[in-house]
């Protein structure tokens, strides 16, 4: 089942009624966030922001060491 897409597949339903109970719940609980996610608005663009990816994901060293963003 992919998140965009409501009606089970057939194959994967199967798979995933061999899983352990706890598994199950763990794919479960994956799907639902996944939809969560995917429901979520798109973060509005910051004006005047830096370029590229955010520093504090991807670390200050990307400028010179510098924590520009702070």
């Amino acid at each position: 089942m992919t998140v965009t897409d409501n009606t089970p597949d057939p194959q994967e339903a199967e798979r995933r009624s061999a899983l352990p109970e706890a598994a199950q719940r763990a794919l479960a609980e994956a799907d639902d966030r996944r939809r969560a996610e995917a429901a979520r608005p798109p973060l509005p663009v910051e004006l005047g922001g830096r370029d590229g990816p955010e520093p504090v994901r991807y670390g200050d060293w990307e400028k010179k060491g510098l924590a520009i963003d702070f």
